[in-house]
């Protein structure tokens, strides 16, 4: 009985639940990022290269592509030809590298908004007399 109360206590406590909140709006903004990746940057990219380069389909045949396969990516990967993906790797960068700045960005806001909600320091205590004494001792003693 110990042990589900203390599992419990674990699974209702603030950090815990809002790391599941932060969990499941990640994953939904992976996605968004994904489709800005793929239908949006990729693109663009591909039309600034000359042509309409499709990334996915950017790829080496490690060995011997099967018998009547066609030569795209999803193709060979479902036939299980040994493939170089090197255009799959471009567009999952540019998608991580796109996340990690936004997220960046998402983190400067909170902290700037934190930095704004959080209480003023409160105005340092006045000095005691003794100490502004000794103070003034000590300067006329380097003179």
């Amino acid at each position: 009985m110990g042990v589900l109360k203390e599992f419990r206590d674990f699974a209702v406590k603030g950090n815990v639940i809002d790391l599941a909140v932060g969990v499941i709006i990640g994953g939904a903004f992976g996605k968004i990022v994904d489709s800005l990746v793929n239908d949006i940057v990729m693109p663009l990219i591909s039309t600034l290269l000359g042509g309409h380069i499709d990334f996915t389909n950017l790829f080496i045949v490690l060995g011997t592509a099967p018998e009547n396969v066609p030569h795209t990516y999803e193709a060979l990967k479902k036939a299980g030809a040994p493939l170089f993906a090197y255009g799959n790797f471009i567009t999952i960068s540019i998608n991580f590298i796109l996340l990690a700045f936004v997220i960046f960005q998402m983190v400067k806001v909170v902290n700037k908004v934190r930095i704004m909600d959080a209480p003023p320091a409160p105005p340092a205590p006045p000095t005691p007399e003794d100490i502004i004494l000794l103070r003034e001792i000590r300067d006329s003693l380097k003179k």
